[in-house]
């Protein structure tokens, strides 16, 4: 056995002691092109599917018939009638199981739900998502006892909103700082601190909570009635208009012990596993939008004349177009893939689900950034004023702001970066485990591995060897097979590049943030290639070669941005823009400042969020 066939097989077996099948979004950041585990992708069971299909046809014609987006909007609010009516079709329970009053249904509707449900107003999605990726329903599926489902599953279920509490006033994605106390008193904790940005906080029933307890953070689940919780204020925000999301205060707010999800200590384990599949609630919504941009720009193109013929036939326009039209096959595909992944429990899909969230933020942005550009003054104009002049009345600007907050939500697109830089580097370190003591923390161990430059040079991939430089290779693809052997190579250039990382900057690797953000996006590129060829194959069947034309024309995007990336992984002004911004900190550049106007009002904010008695106006606003 070949020294890299030893280290793979250690590094499987010591992940098969929590999952039983490799990830394949680690193994392609190791040079190691699994397409058997993505092809064929997972299906739900004819029964599910069909029970699916009903629930899902049952929630289209409700929000055509039922809801008016444009409503909610305007009055920054999602009608009470309407989160009722969603509760009796079931859309608060998709993936509870149905022993606990849930649908069952698989992540794979549960994201074609999302996709209709954001497509119709964003907000829409969000309150879904909220209430079940990080909810109460999700923690309590993998980390609840039997008692705490039956308690509060079926409550969720029947459209009792449920919200997550990590982030505070001076807390964001560091939860080491996080202040928020939970001490033991008898049969009870008792919970002080303030949570902002509770997102459905101020119509929620059930909170999952984050707090400081002796043994570390710990995970609780809470009634929002209990005597001590206020809700301060509902907040509001560039876009996501009708979410009710606020800042929450605890004081002196006890609750059972029983309520405690898993152990003490445990609380950001949950929360890290519990984004692990929740966050494939963002690409849904992303993918949702970006296809309905595809029919606004294709409408909009065919119809607007200027200079003699429709916009769309002019270059500059047409290329937006086949931007637009591309990146909405291929982001449905990264859904519906990463959303089968996860409907398998044999998966680890961490790299995947957060993959799929980077990518498709970051490209339905540009999608609707380029669909107002198209619509030009109307694209600029909100939905309202153009009805109200007698056009009608496209939400562009509206879903553009919607979609910005997607590179913040549950892991920025800096932290997503980071959390799967580090996957990829510790699939390297694992692969060279053989010689590097497992014990050493991330820098040592990087160190450790460019000593042992010898053996991991034996083992890391080549740019030439394997089936993806046969040019038959991959042939049932068609005329895709090129992009899938494009992707095989790629991803031992890509583990080259991360190893040539490695060997030069050692322990400093993890300070090389620009360098490992273009590692990251590359194989996000990659990944969605992949996605996006195995599911053309699958809709050759019934679209023939129309769907192969899609996913022919964003590959090729995809390629020459990654070849992109690899040019400005060595070639770039990353240390010189460090340089510049620390001189930047240290006021050198104070004089640009001059000449201006700032007109944000400052505030006692960090005082204001310190734990004690709340002297606001509770505005929780319960749907009965």
């Amino acid at each position: 056995m070949t020294d890299y066939a030893k280290a793979r097989e250690v590094a499987e077996q010591a992940r098969e002691k929590e999952w039983t099948r490799p990830s394949f979004g680690r193994q392609l950041f190791l040079g190691d092109f699994r397409l058997d585990l993505v092809h064929p992708a997972p299906v739900p069971p004819e029964a599910e599917s069909e029970k699916g299909e009903r629930f899902l046809h049952a929630l289209r014609r409700f929000l055509e018939t039922r809801v008016d987006p444009a409503l909610i909007e305007r009055t920054a609010r999602i009608p009470d009638e309407v989160i009722k009516d969603l509760a009796q079709l079931g859309a608060f329970g998709i993936t509870i199981e149905e022993r606990y009053g849930g649908l069952g249904l698989s992540h794979l509707d549960y994201g074609r739900a999302l996709m209709l449900a954001g497509s119709c107003n964003p907000a829409l999605g969000t309150l879904l998502s909220a209430h079940q990726s990080i909810g109460v329903p999700k923690p309590l599926k993998q980390f609840g006892t039997e008692e705490q489902k039956r308690a509060f599953l079926p409550r969720c279920a029947k459209g009792e909103v449920s919200a997550f509490l990590l982030t505070e006033p001076d807390v964001g994605s560091d939860p080491a700082r996080l202040a928020t106390t939970a001490e033991r008193d008898g049969d009870d904790y008792v919970l002080d601190g303030v949570k902002l940005w509770t997102t459905n906080g101020v119509i929620a029933s059930l909170l999952v909570v984050m707090a400081r307890t002796d043994r570390g953070i710990s995970a609780f689940v809470v009634e929002a009635d209990t005597p001590g919780i206020t809700v301060e204020r509902r907040n509001t925000f560039m876009g996501l208009r009708g979410i009710e999301n606020g800042v929450t205060r605890f004081h002196r707010v006890r609750v059972p012990a029983a309520n405690l999800i898993g152990r003490e200590g445990q609380g950001l384990k949950i929360a890290l596993t519990t984004l692990n599949t929740g966050r494939l609630s963002l690409p849904a919504v992303c993918a949702g939008i970006s296809k309905w941009a595809v029919k606004i720009a294709r409408e909009w193109s065919g119809a607007r004349e200027q200079w003699g013929r429709p916009i769309g036939g002019h270059e500059a326009v047409a290329t937006k177009i086949g931007f637009i039209a591309a990146t909405a096959y291929a982001l449905e595909a990264v859904t519906n893939l990463s959303c089968r992944l996860a409907d398998d429990a044999r998966n680890d899909i961490r790299i995947e689900a957060a993959l799929a969230k980077l990518y498709a933020s970051e490209m339905a942005w540009r999608v609707a950034d380029e669909l107002v550009q198209i619509r030009g003054g109307r694209g600029y104009e909100t939905a309202e004023s153009l009805a109200a002049r007698g056009e009608r009345g496209v939400p562009a600007e509206q879903f553009l702001r919607d979609l910005r907050i997607n590179r913040i939500f549950e892991g920025s697109t800096e932290i997503m970066h980071l959390l799967i830089a580090r996957e990829a580097v510790d699939a390297h370190l694992s692969a060279a485990g053989g010689v590097i003591d497992p014990s050493l923390d991330t820098a040592a161990r990087l160190r450790a591995a460019a000593k042992a430059g010898g053996f991991y040079a034996r083992w890391l991939p080549t740019l030439v060897t394997g089936p993806g430089s046969v040019p038959g290779s991959y042939a049932e693809f068609g005329p895709l097979a090129a992009h899938l052997r494009y992707v095989e190579r790629t991803s031992r250039r890509l583990a080259r590049s991360t190893f040539y990382g490695m060997s030069r900057w050692q322990g400093r690797l993890e300070h090389r943030q620009g360098f490992l953000s273009r590692i990251v996006d590359i194989g996000a590129e990659l990944f969605a290639i992949t996605a996006t060829c195995v599911r053309a194959r699958e809709d050759a069947t019934d679209l023939g070669i129309r769907a192969v034309e899609l996913a022919d024309a964003f590959c090729h995007q995809a390629r020459l941005r990654a070849d992109a990336l690899f040019d400005r992984l060595w070639d770039n002004t990353d240390s010189r823009d460090a340089r510049l911004a620390a001189r930047v900190l240290e006021d050198r550049y104070a004089f640009l400042e001059e000449g201006i106007i700032d007109p944000s009002i400052e505030g006692p904010w960090i005082a204001a969020a310190e734990p004690g008695p709340s002297a606001a106006e509770n505005v929780h606003r319960p749907i009965r």
